[in-house]
């Protein structure tokens, strides 16, 4: 058998992979251990969040598959963090676990170029320096041009829970046990992370009473840009809030041995941003509690999500510290905790297009490159998807920069960055996040998507459409002036807005804090859609805020238009410190403003190396 693209593992960068490669009529195997897994939520049941849910509108701007495919599967919807500024605002979806995978295996199955086996990679075919294929467990060899490899937490997986530890993927599935060393062999620098997930329990064994309902928002909103499809909100599946007792902390100051963490059975690196309650309640002493939800994982499961309390207690130990929790006395658990070690490459032999600098035509994305999060693995699918097809075309890849998408930001800091421990994707990251906003995902984006064949006329055509509209709206605000009538000041006055004493635009108006879109759409003629209206006022509220980042992008973008040529020679460098000779050998940066995002490659070292790119025009 011969393919064009083989992508090996179904989880959600592998889905966002076989999708792109396949709907640009590349023809794509997907091989997966277990076809009932595919698009898996072993952990949280949700998608989105914090910068996670920039991803999701990212992707779906590019012309992927998450953000269509949790409109489909959500139980509840909510816009977090509106009380704050729009740089921070994201959308949450709770999801039915069953559901979603059930909708991508479907749209997977449905497409004409794509071939789903069911089956496990031994090992990887090269030829001078180039991937030709992979072999199957099986001994069978199957050949293709180009290899992306999304294989999650199967690479040498591992379960622990407290002393006890056994070789495995999630949900006791059998894992990747030879494709790890094949890689080594290879050349690539292996790593040992560590994730985990908390105690699943009975949903009609917990007192509701004591806990804080979270209700699903009463306004509607969907992560695909083009969505029309409407829904019940007041049928949303709430989630609930409790708290950590000094019980529970007592339990697991006691216990702390017994945990695989603590107890020195686990070798791979947990992430910081996501820690073991055990963890929390060691590195937050000082934290008498600790917030905790209640999560749904689907209406045909009677199973409820402890967010917030990952373990790898065993579990005796486990059992008294759910008993401890508010309204969790009686709680039934129907599946433990556990940790899970697995295998991951050093992100720091990727390119920026993800394609490895080992192997030529080789990609990986997901997990194995030390990210954690199903978000961050679905934006690098649609990347490495995008980019093996762009390059069985003879085509130049699509990298994102760092002011165009919270994906640029992601991949730029593994590539040039490297990780220590699993890597999540937060609003701190993006210097420039009041750009990268959850509302204008689709114009930062969908001019690529588009680009490379993801993004259909009919779709691109209505994005136009928004775009005019946007314009059009911007125009009439700019032209439609209120005078200082007694009329308008009072009812300037009844918004505790200053009177006026001249005449001034909408458009300068909406500059006031107090003044809202509601308060002056009565002397706008025209209606626009929400989507609309809330694009043309952030750029009006924020104008000199964008404008600053703006500006510090340009800047940004002249060292990024000085490219580096692949082959220099750093030792030939003149007054290079050694560690930014031996950073810079590392990375290989492809250009001077990747070169200075390099750890240990300080100003004087890129002044020095700007000199060397003028006097032998490698500019």
């Amino acid at each position: 058998m011969n393919y064009d693209v083989i992508v090996v593992g179904g989880g959600h960068a592998g889905c966002e992979a076989c999708l792109a490669t396949s709907r640009l009529k590349k023809k794509t195997l997907l091989v997966t251990g277990n076809k009932e897994n595919i698009a898996d939520m072993p952990c949280n049941p949700s998608i989105g969040g914090p910068a996670k849910g920039i991803i999701v509108r990212e992707i779906d701007a590019l012309g992927g598959e998450m953000g269509k495919n949790i409109d489909k599967s959500f139980l509840q919807m909510k816009m977090l963090n509106t009380k704050k500024g729009p740089a921070v605002r994201a959308l949450r979806a709770q999801a039915d676990k069953v559901v979603y995978q059930k909708e991508m295996l479907n749209t997977l199955e449905k497409e004409e170029n794509l071939d789903i086996l069911e089956s496990m990679v031994a090992d990887l075919l090269v030829e001078d320096g180039k991937i030709k294929g992979i072999v199957l467990e099986n001994g069978q060899k199957i050949f293709s041009s180009t290899v992306i490899i999304t294989t999650g937490t199967y690479l040498k997986g591992t379960i622990l829970c407290g002393s006890h530890k056994i070789s495995s993927g999630p949900h006791g599935e059998k894992p990747s046990l030879y494709l790890s060393d094949s890689l080594k062999k290879l050349g690539f620098t292996m790593k040992r992370l560590k994730t985990g997930t908390p105690p699943r329990i009975k949903k009609d064994s917990i007192d509701y009473s004591r806990a804080v309902i979270q209700p699903g928002d009463e306004e509607m909103y969907h992560f695909s840009f083009f969505n029309q499809s409407s829904y019940d909100v007041d049928k949303q599946i709430p989630c609930y809030l409790i708290y950590t007792t000094e019980k529970t902390h007592d339990i697991i100051r006691k216990n702390l041995n017994k945990s695989s963490m603590y107890g020195g059975y686990v070798e791979g690196v947990g992430p910081r941003y996501c820690p073991s309650i055990e963890d929390k309640i060691v590195k937050f002493a000082d934290k008498d509690r600790h917030q905790i939800f209640l999560e749904p994982e689907s209406i045909y499961y009677d199973d409820i999500y402890i967010q917030g309390f990952s373990t790898s207690m065993p579990h005796d130990v486990q059992e008294q510290m759910v008993h401890s929790l508010p309204g969790l006395e009686k709680a039934e658990i129907v599946k433990y905790a556990y940790a899970i070690e697995y295998d991951a490459i050093d992100s720091k032999q990727l390119k920026p297009s993800l394609e490895t600098k080992l192997v030529e035509n080789l990609y990986t994305a997901g997990q194995i490159n030390g990210t954690s999060g199903y978000e961050e693995a679905a934006g690098q699918g649609i990347i490495a998807g995008i980019n093996a097809s762009r390059k069985l075309d003879g085509l130049e890849p699509i990298i994102l920069g760092r002011n165009e998408a919270y994906i640029g930001v992601l991949i730029d800091d593994l590539v040039t960055k490297g990780v220590i421990d699993p890597y999540r994707l937060l609003t701190s990251r993006a210097e420039y996040r009041l750009l990268l906003r959850h509302d204008n995902a689709d114009i930062r984006l969908m001019k690529y998507g588009k680009e490379v064949g993801l993004v259909h006329d009919d779709i691109y055509c209505l994005f136009q459409e928004k775009l005019r509209n946007i314009e059009r709206l911007n125009h009439i605000l700019k032209n439609v002036k209120l005078n200082p009538t007694e009329e308008v000041n009072r009812y300037l006055s009844s918004l505790d807005s200053a009177h006026l004493y001249d005449g001034i635009s909408l458009y300068d108006l909406l500059k006031r804090p107090e003044i809202k879109y509601d308060n002056i759409k009565r002397y706008v003629e025209e209606d626009f859609d929400i989507d609309v209206i809330e694009q043309v006022v952030i750029n009006i509220k924020y104008d000199g805020y964008i404008a600053k980042a703006n500006k510090e992008v340009s800047k940004m973008l002249e060292y990024e238009k000085i490219k580096i040529n692949d082959c220099i020679d750093y030792d030939k460098v003149s007054n290079l410190a050694k560690e930014a000779v031996q950073k810079l050998k590392e990375i290989r940066p492809i250009s001077i403003g990747q070169a200075l995002r390099i750890s240990g490659v300080n100003p004087s070292d890129i002044s020095m190396l700007l000199l060397y790119l003028k006097r032998n025009h490698y500019e």
